[in-house]
């Protein structure tokens, strides 16, 4: 996970449609679903023991992610979080709006 970009929110937090939840190490965005459990099977040898490491999160201050946001992107700001997330949450939505 580490060699693909690194998470902003942490195991166990709520997450919605179009919520940015890491940075990607490529300049172009990636919907993903954060909250699918990748299968394991269909392994070649089921003896061998698979260890993943990931990162804990970056915390980031409201500066921060001020500084962050793109400019289809805006921070959501409540008394418990602070927020990423795309102005169009529907990622169908957004890219017939990238194609006109």
């Amino acid at each position: 996970m580490a060699d693909r970009g690194e998470l902003f929110v942490s195991a166990g937090t709520d997450v919605y449609t179009g919520m940015i939840v890491g940075e990607r190490n490529k300049a172009l965005d990636l919907d993903v679903n954060i909250t699918k459990e990748k299968k394991l099977t269909n392994m070649r040898s089921s003896t061998s023991e698979i260890t993943v490491t990931v990162r804990p999160p970056r915390p980031m201050s409201l500066d921060q992610t001020i500084e962050f946001i793109a400019e289809d992107e805006l921070v959501e700001i409540t008394p418990l979080n602070i927020r990423l997330r795309k102005m169009e949450l529907d990622p169908n939505k957004r890219k017939i709006k990238t194609r006109s």
